[in-house]
């Protein structure tokens, strides 16, 4: 029974004070059982995951109000978010403040994304009742998934396809489905779980049938993947590549005079990777702190240029790309203007290949760039928001990309007892573009035949950032 004061404070008996310490308890499992099935926690930590919503599931079908099923929510998500993204502030020594207020603030925000599917639950069971709104429940949920990945502040890092990356058989089926797809299957077996546990005293039909729901839907998934790792043809074209991660502090890096020591550490271990028959070489995300394309950095170019020509290889590499635009050319709309310079520019947090024996330059512009971290959401429609933000590694404000690019390069490929060039074509998606499953595919649209990520996770340390990468 409650009991109201005159200041209208809801007094709780003994009873719905256990029953609301109860509820809560099993909204942070949920969290923790979600959060645990994320990376760095390996395999099989995964399989929980297809349980993780029973606990939050059989709270908010006891809530009656809005209210209450949004507050429950926010707390089982939060557990989830504080366990998976806890490492987006850095909390590292050196770390811009910046960053980690940052940080901070999506830890409190993106559990409030939840919502969407919970006040869509919510507005269903009103009108079409318990089991149907339950049944629409997977659906409530990728609509989450798929807002996280619009506008300027998208951040899809957590969607449940994404979660089961280790679990290597059971997500081929995204070649159907895609990885929002698994998602579906990941709520709808949470659901069958909960259904097959609400009624398993009380009605042994229908435990029995929401069991067969779980076996029937592993089975099938299970079975497909199984299929498609046994018959997946690897190309019998193969291309050697070195990959080259130096162990540079990457705020160090932004400093003066670190340029020619950088250089020289990474051509050192280039050529590691070229004795060793590596014909791709790759550098990480913006790998040197300087425009490469410009006259200032002609030097080192320029003993890229000698490294590559003596070893006959090709270098993909994260770099800052700038654009200068003449005085009859047309000029974007978000192009920047220098008043020292008294010119417009773009400038873009990209990737750059470079070929032996030719001084062709191909560029591709960042165009999902990070919220805060690359870009300030909203800043082209309000400019002066990015007056009041920016790192101090000066790493803030670059430019959307505006295509998506695929590299193409003439390859040495062994065919027989021959060797043929091949004209592999080749994407590179910078840090966490690799997270929108849909941006990636238009690449492949393009003919890509390798797909190449450059990244820089040092931010991040130790944590469980670079891990779920």
């Amino acid at each position: 029974m409650k009991k109201l004061f005159f200041n209208n404070k809801v007094v709780l008996t003994k009873a719905e004070k256990k029953e609301r310490n109860n509820h809560r308890l099993l909204l942070i499992l949920s969290g923790v059982l979600l959060g645990i099935s994320f990376p760095p926690f390996p395999f099989p930590f995964q399989i929980f995951m297809f349980v993780a919503l029973v606990p939050y599931l059989y709270v908010i079908e006891k809530k009656t109000t809005l209210a209450e099923i949004s507050r429950a929510t926010y707390l089982a998500f939060f557990v989830f978010s504080l366990i998976t993204i806890y490492w987006v502030g850095s909390w590292q020594k050196g770390t811009d403040q910046f960053l980690m207020i940052a940080g901070g603030t999506l830890l409190f925000f993106n559990p409030l994304l939840f919502l969407i599917p919970s006040t869509l639950y919510y507005v269903a069971r009103r009108s079409l009742g318990s089991i149907i709104s339950l049944m629409f429940f997977p659906f409530f949920w990728i609509t989450y998934e798929y807002f996280y990945m619009l506008t300027d502040i998208s951040f899809p890092w957590l969607t449940l396809g994404s979660g089961l990356s280790h679990f290597t058989i059971f997500i081929q089926i995204a070649d159907i489905i895609g990885a929002v797809g698994i998602s579906v299957i990941v709520v709808y077996l949470n659901i069958f779980f909960y259904k097959a546990y609400c009624n398993f005293k009380v009605s042994p039909k229908a435990f029995g049938f929401y069991t067969a729901c779980v076996i029937l839907l592993f089975v099938l998934v299970l079975f497909y993947g199984n299929y498609r790792l046994s018959n997946f043809k690897v190309s019998e074209n193969k291309v050697r590549v070195g990959l080259v991660q130096p162990n540079i502090d990457p705020w160090d890096k932004w400093q003066e005079n670190n340029l020619d020591k950088s250089l020289q550490e990474y051509l050192a271990l280039s050529q590691e990777a070229a004795d060793e028959g590596a014909q791709l070489i790759l550098w990480p995300e913006t790998a040197l702190p300087g425009y490469l394309t410009t006259s200032a950095l002609w030097p080192e170019r320029n003993s890229i240029y000698n490294f590559l020509d003596s070893t006959n290889s090709f270098l993909l590499t994260g770099m800052p790309v700038i654009h200068y635009y003449r005085q009859n050319e047309r000029i974007p709309d978000d192009a920047k203007y220098s008043n020292k310079g008294d010119f417009y520019y773009s400038n873009y947090n990209g990737v750059l290949l470079l070929s032996p024996y030719s001084n062709n330059v191909q560029s591709y512009g960042k165009i999902k760039l990070v919220p805060f971290g690359e870009k300030v959401p909203f800043s082209q429609q309000l400019p002066f928001l990015a007056k009041f933000f920016s790192w101090g590694v000066g790493i803030s404000g670059w430019n959307v990309g505006k295509d998506t690019t695929v590299f193409s390069l003439d390859i040495n490929v062994k065919k027989d007892s021959s060797t043929i060039k091949y004209p592999l074509k080749i994407n590179s998606l910078v840090c966490y573009e690799s997270v929108y499953p849909y941006f990636v595919t238009n690449f492949v649209r393009r003919g890509a035949d390798l797909i190449t990520v450059v990244t820089n996770d040092s931010w991040y340390g130790r944590s469980s950032g670079p891990y779920q990468h």
